[in-house]
């Protein structure tokens, strides 16, 4: 393998940095959002090993991770890219939503270090980004 060989592997090294900027922008601007609309503090329970939020804001970061790939691969361009990570950002927040309305002691029982309602919150997260990903493929 010559250096020219080399340097041609680095080619789109820019494109990998943009989307990964981007990426890495929208990931946390969900976080962020996401940990604000939530009545409880997700940080601040899991620093006290809370292992209902652990599992809660895993799930949703994973959960908003899996579509936010997605729209990395099969966008056109990085303004395409960001609209659709926006989007996807927009459902998953949806998702918590739902989830608070079809359980609503989720809000105290997270807290209150209940694991079942954590992993539940995850999961459903996990479950919208899973098919927010693959409704993003058609």
């Amino acid at each position: 393998m010559d250096k020219y060989q080399i340097l041609e592997s680095f080619g789109g090294f820019d494109d990998f940095l943009l989307h990964l900027g981007i990426s890495g922008v929208l990931l946390a601007v969900f976080v962020a959002v996401y940990i604000r609309i939530t009545p409880y503090r997700e940080m601040a329970l899991i620093r006290e090993n809370n292992m209902a939020a652990a599992f809660s804001l895993s799930g949703t970061i994973l959960g908003m991770v899996i579509p936010l790939a997605t729209a990395v691969q099969y966008s056109v361009n990085p303004i395409d890219m960001a609209i659709w990570g926006a989007i996807a950002l927009a459902i998953q927040l949806i998702v918590f939503i739902l989830a608070r309305i079809s359980l609503p002691s989720i809000i105290q029982d997270i807290p209150a270090g209940k694991t079942a309602a954590g992993f539940f919150l995850g999961i459903i997260s996990i479950a919208g980004g899973v098919l927010n990903s693959a409704c993003m493929t058609y």
